[in-house]
């Protein structure tokens, strides 16, 4: 790719760009519809995990770890405990909801299509920013 002129490879990233703003899309409509159609705002409760789910990693961990490499820094340690906790409420706070009765099997099956569309984006994104095959600059 290092080969293809400036232009083609801004219009390609430009594209990815794209892709990944369509499913963070989907995954909002899909988020609002599991409460909209059954009249029930109840999911809606999944929404405070995802707001949830970056903050500890942005605020206490440096730029030169991940979340999968050993440490033995106590912040980063909690760090990730605090996402791991996050993430299991992104899954846990629908189950919950629809083991009380509060929701149906309809908005629970919706919630988790959710769920995997941010996690695609999620996936997406990282494997967009690890790339090195543009030059943007």
């Amino acid at each position: 790719m290092a080969d293809l002129p400036r232009y083609v490879v801004h219009c390609l990233y430009s594209g990815k760009l794209a892709f990944l703003a369509i499913l963070v899309s989907a995954g909002i409509v899909l988020q609002i519809l599991a409460c909209a159609l059954y009249n029930n705002w109840w999911p809606m409760l999944t929404v405070l995990m995802y707001v949830l789910l970056p903050m500890p990693f942005m605020f206490f961990v440096g730029s030169n770890s991940s979340l999968f490499s050993e440490s033995e820094n106590s912040w980063e340690n909690a760090t990730k405990f605090l996402t791991g906790a996050s993430a299991v409420g992104s899954i846990a706070i629908p189950s919950i909801l629809k083991h009380a009765d509060i929701i149906g099997w309809e908005a629970l099956v919706i919630e988790f299509s959710s769920l995997l569309v941010f996690l695609i984006a999620i996936g997406f994104y990282v494997q967009m920013n690890t790339e090195d095959d543009y030059n943007m600059f």
